[in-house]
């Protein structure tokens, strides 16, 4: 009688990291739970929800590549970077800091990544592992010491463009005068997460579309957060005019909502074209690179 095989043959390739992804959900599910029933529930972090699905289907994307790569384990690296990662976690969860919990994501999953496959399976894993960034909320100091001068900055330029073409304008720091109405450039005017929200969504695109010359990459780049901060500047401008020929209540209601999602389509159309444009001018064959198929 012959006795059935107690492993099937994948066994030895899975499940080491089978058991690497039940110790990571069981890590992070709780500060997902809570990530989800807090700060993602707030309009400046609500994408940290879209950038966890969308790290999970890059991962899922590279799931093979990574696997085929993983023959020549790095310990010393990897279990220096396991060990950085577990540290900022405990100090994370210990004093319920948000940054440390969601940024140990990184060192944690590049400790495992190195540990299992070793430096071939990280360069094909890199890009997920580093769009977690775009998950981490922005610290408080950073975010206080760029809100103020954006919003002094969009109050100039909304100023001096809308008084260029006639309006009757005037301003005290950030406080605009129109007309009959008063408006406060507030923090959520300053424009900055919106600028974090645009850069996760053009890095993805650029990594989509996967353009091989380096100086339209770097154009790319260099591009997004002007794009974002020029999107801004328009949608406070017409928020303003919204304001002066609709009304106060127009200004501060549904129109004022629509006006950010609008925004950000017309800032992604703008990014969209411009790679397009770029694709045309710059041919990667001169750069001496190889096209790919």
């Amino acid at each position: 009688m012959n006795s059935m095989p107690t492993t099937f043959p994948l066994n030895s390739r899975f499940a080491p990291w089978l058991v690497a992804l039940a110790g990571f959900v069981a890590m992070y599910l709780p500060i997902y739970w809570w990530a989800f029933n807090t700060i993602w529930q707030s309009d400046d972090q609500a994408h940290g929800m879209i950038v966890l699905m969308v790290v999970g289907w890059l991962f899922w994307q590279q799931h093979g590549a990574i696997l085929d790569a993983a023959r020549r384990p790095a310990p010393l690296a990897g279990w220096a970077a396991f060990a950085c990662g577990l540290l900022i976690y405990f100090v994370g969860r210990a004093l319920s800091i948000s940054i440390l919990e969601l940024g140990s994501q990184i060192p944690v999953l590049l400790g495992v990544l190195l540990l299992l496959g070793g430096w071939p399976a990280l360069r094909a894993g890199w890009f997920p592992l580093a769009y977690i960034v775009f998950m981490i909320p922005l610290p408080g100091p950073l975010v206080d010491a760029l809100t103020g001068p954006l919003k002094q900055w969009i109050s100039v330029i909304a100023e001096q463009a809308l008084y260029t073409v006639g309006y009757p304008i005037a301003r005290d720091g950030v406080i605009l005068t129109i007309g009959q109405y008063q408006l406060l450039v507030a923090d959520a005017c300053s424009g900055l997460h919106s600028m974090f929200s645009l850069s996760a969504l053009g890095v993805l695109f650029m990594y989509m579309t996967a353009r091989t010359s380096v100086l339209h990459n770097a154009v790319m780049l260099a591009s997004i957060l002007p794009i974002a901060f020029a999107a801004n500047i328009v949608r406070v401008m017409a928020l303003i005019l919204i304001t002066y020929h609709l009304g106060d209540e127009a200004g501060q209601g549904f129109l004022h909502g629509a006006a950010g999602i609008v925004l950000m389509i017309v800032a992604l159309l703008i990014l969209f074209l411009l790679d397009a444009v770029l694709a045309k001018i710059i041919r990667p064959g001169r750069q001496g690179v190889p096209v790919r198929p």
